[in-house]
């Protein structure tokens, strides 16, 4: 088998596997668990299929504070003013 034949026949193939793989995952990498932002919003996505309630805690300019979340997706305020949120360990 030739290497120069059969290099760019494997990039290809690597390439298409790679690019399947990350056009099937949109959803997922626009809304993952968690906390997260987008440029001018934060949310925290509570990702659960039992439908429980959870405390968070958000982390503000200032003293943080404890949220009750439901599942999906929680608008927690403006991006410029929570630096981050996460799960206590808690249900509520």
């Amino acid at each position: 088998m030739n290497v120069r034949r059969s290099l760019p026949a494997v990039l290809g193939a690597v390439t298409l596997i790679l690019g399947l793989s990350t056009a099937a995952a949109p959803s997922a990498a626009a809304n993952p668990c968690g906390f997260y932002e987008t440029s001018s919003d934060a949310y925290y996505n509570h990702c659960t299929s039992d439908g429980s309630r959870v405390i968070i805690e958000v982390e503000v300019w200032g003293p943080n504070y404890e949220r009750c979340v439901g599942p999906g997706v929680t608008w927690l305020g403006s991006a410029g003013s929570i630096g981050g949120a996460w799960y206590v360990g808690r249900t509520c």
